[in-house]
């Protein structure tokens, strides 16, 4: 559904990504694994088409989408949730979700997809005309997500999805996660937690410092000596 080839990108003079290769098939849930500053929000961003790569070139459902403009990745059914969450603070959490339909195809399923995502996130509904800002970051991390699948994507990335979260609140954004899976949707999600990430993934991938050092089935990831022994301390 994805295919990443060599794909490198620069901010300046300084070197984020260095010929990185990749796919996500169809149907799977794909963790992309490392540290803090091993690009993995400089890839899902030049997916998105948030950011130009220098070289490579990024397809997705068959077709070149790299050099496209963002609101077109979205309409081919593409979703990106950045992190930090990005909600618009002062707006209502509805008028939030809202704005995840703005495409002409998602526009015209507006009420279906807002009842869809209440069902997903029943908290959501309850806290529908508080405004944003006024959720605790679990709630906005749900209505993150949710805004996301607004657009009613085939293929949704999450970037540090668990990131500051009760462990209560991980494992519900996880069942969410899978669910959606389950309804049809491609997931590529960013992790820094190892065991986390390829517990709740059919295959992840690894990145330090811009290169790709590991993929594969996240069983054989986890029982990879180098992932074992650098990542999970054992």
């Amino acid at each position: 559904m994805l295919r990443i080839r060599d794909l490198e990108v620069k901010y300046g003079d300084f070197q984020a990504l260095w010929g990185v290769s990749l796919e996500v098939h169809e149907g799977e849930v794909v963790c992309l694994l490392g540290p803090n500053g091993a690009g993995k929000s400089t890839l899902i961003s030049a997916v998105s088409g948030l950011i130009k790569p220098h070289k490579g070139r990024i397809e997705f459902r068959g077709e070149p989408i790299d050099g496209l403009p963002t609101h077109e990745i979205v309409t081919r059914g593409l979703s990106q949730v950045m992190e930090q969450r990005r909600l618009f603070p002062y707006l209502s959490v509805e008028k939030n979700l809202v704005l995840g339909s703005f495409q002409k195809p998602a526009r015209a399923r507006r009420a279906e997809s807002l009842e869809w995502v209440f069902e997903l996130f029943p908290i959501l509904r309850e806290r529908r005309n508080q405004l944003a800002y006024s959720l605790s970051g679990g709630e906005q991390q749900m209505a993150a997500i949710a805004r996301g699948l607004m657009s009613r994507p085939k293929f949704l990335m999450v970037d540090e999805p668990f990131l500051g979260l009760a462990p209560l609140v991980v494992q519900t954004i996880l069942n969410i996660i899978q669910r959606i899976n389950g309804e049809g949707v491609t997931v590529l999600f960013i992790e820094q937690n190892v065991q986390l990430a390829l517990g709740a993934s059919h295959r992840g991938y690894l990145l330090e410092s811009g290169h790709l050092v590991a993929g594969g089935a996240a069983k054989e990831l986890l029982e990879s000596e180098m992932v074992r022994k650098v990542y999970l301390g054992i």
